[in-house]
């Protein structure tokens, strides 16, 4: 390539790595299944406004104050009401509000990153509450506790937080032992989560100017990074994703480059393409959104005012998928593509994770509509929480005994 074909291409590799370009790509993908060009969904609007419908009665249900949550990982570290790391916090006191926010941050980024897909058949016991409970729930605890034992930190004095030390040793025996992983109760990608601790340790190890503390490499130290960028306190949360995707780019092996840069969860989608650099590539970057959802909090505990909510997307994961597939916005051309899984690279997979992006978008102000409020009281993060993904499990739970997904992916633990 020439100097400025090679300079195009890292223009679009870097507008790839950001929350406008999941936006704006997946809009460009739908208006394809909008206009009937797509080979593998048909878009039925007349089924968004009872979709609107079930979700607003949700989030009254469970918020009658309508004061919603933002959707974060924190909100799985309450299941069954119980604030499980406030009592992690007030027995550890740490010294001060910036120790206790690389803290948070460190536990947010290592459960995030093993939150995908457990599939049907796993599950957790919580020996602390007798509960037994699976999916992102299930990972979340599992994930707390192996936190609050200590096993993501190499220092024994302080084990309370994660490190690039203890990231890359867990053995297989100790991540199955962490995650009660065995033949009668098998993990999705159990290889390929533990494989990811390992990644985030080589990650954090080559990024000091965003992860290390004290030359200490470890994955909260993001927070004091993104803390630095504060303008006045404040701090955009599309930033937080820049960040997240600048930091932890190199753990995902295998994936699209463009100009050198590695794309994480970008997908080939060759309709698209008009000749351009990357115009043929849309970004979806599920765990690292879900993951900047979940660094708010801790940037709030750091001081740090996060604004410019909505300028993150919706989740592009098979709940919220799920809720447009089986409420009916969505339809598979052919019923039968829904009898075996997917590929996330196939077509059909990068047109539904699209579809939900964009979807979730419009359904949104119809939801505001319904409960009376505007988008500085409900942003999209409180609507996803309120919520689309709760409302995508009901109707998976309605059609299918296992509450699958309506579409079956095959999953290596590193996307959904």
């Amino acid at each position: 390539m020439s100097e400025t074909a090679d300079e195009a291409a890292l223009e679009a590799a870097r507008y790839l790595l950001s929350a406008a370009a999941i936006r704006e790509r997946s809009a460009a993908l739908f208006a394809r299944i909008e206009d009937g060009s797509s080979e593998h969904f048909a878009f039925a609007p007349e089924a968004m406004g009872p979709i609107a419908d079930m979700v607003a009665a949700l989030t009254r249900e469970r918020f009658a104050d309508l004061e919603v949550p933002f959707h974060s990982r924190w909100r799985h570290f309450e299941a069954g009401g119980i604030d499980r790391f406030a009592s992690l916090a007030a027995a550890r006191g740490w010294a001060s509000p910036a120790e206790a926010a690389r803290a948070m941050g460190d536990l947010a980024i290592v459960s995030v990153l093993l939150d995908a897909g457990a599939g049907p058949l796993w599950r957790y016991h919580e020996a602390a509450t007798g509960e037994t409970i699976g999916r992102s729930e299930g990972l979340a605890l599992a994930s707390f506790a192996m936190f609050a034992a200590g096993s993501f930190s190499a220092v024994p004095a302080d084990p309370l937080r994660a490190d690039a030390a203890a990231l890359d040793s867990i053995g297989s025996d100790e991540f199955a032992d962490g995650f009660q992983i065995g033949p009668d109760n098998p993990l999705e990608g159990a290889d390929g989560r533990r494989a990811l601790l390992a990644s985030l340790a080589d990650a954090v190890r080559l990024a000091p100017d965003l992860f290390a503390v004290e030359d200490d490499p470890r994955p909260g130290g993001i927070i004091d990074a993104l803390a630095a960028e504060a303008v006045d306190g404040a701090l955009p949360a599309p930033a937080i994703l820049e960040a997240v995707l600048d930091g932890l780019g190199p753990m995902w092996p295998g994936r699209l480059t463009l100009a050198g840069q590695p794309l994480g969860d970008t997908w080939l989608y060759p309709a698209l393409g008009d000749g351009s650099p990357g115009s043929d590539l849309v970004p979806f970057h599920k765990l690292s959104s879900w993951l900047s959802y979940s660094l708010i909090e801790p940037l709030s505990v750091r001081g740090v005012t996060v604004t410019d909510i909505d300028g993150l997307t919706g989740l592009a994961e098979y709940r919220n998928g799920g809720l447009f597939v089986d409420g009916g916005a969505l339809r598979l051309r052919d019923p039968a593509a829904a009898a075996s899984p997917h590929a996330v690279d196939e077509p059909l997979v990068v047109e539904w994770r699209a579809a939900t992006v964009t979807l979730l978008d419009r359904l949104a102000p119809m939801i505001r509509e319904r409960l009376g409020v505007d988008a500085a009281t409900l942003p999209l993060a409180s609507i996803l929480e309120g919520g689309t993904w709760l409302a995508g499990r009901r109707l998976a739970q309605q059609k299918r005994s296992d509450a699958s997904p309506p579409i079956g992916i095959i999953s290596d633990g590193t996307v959904f």
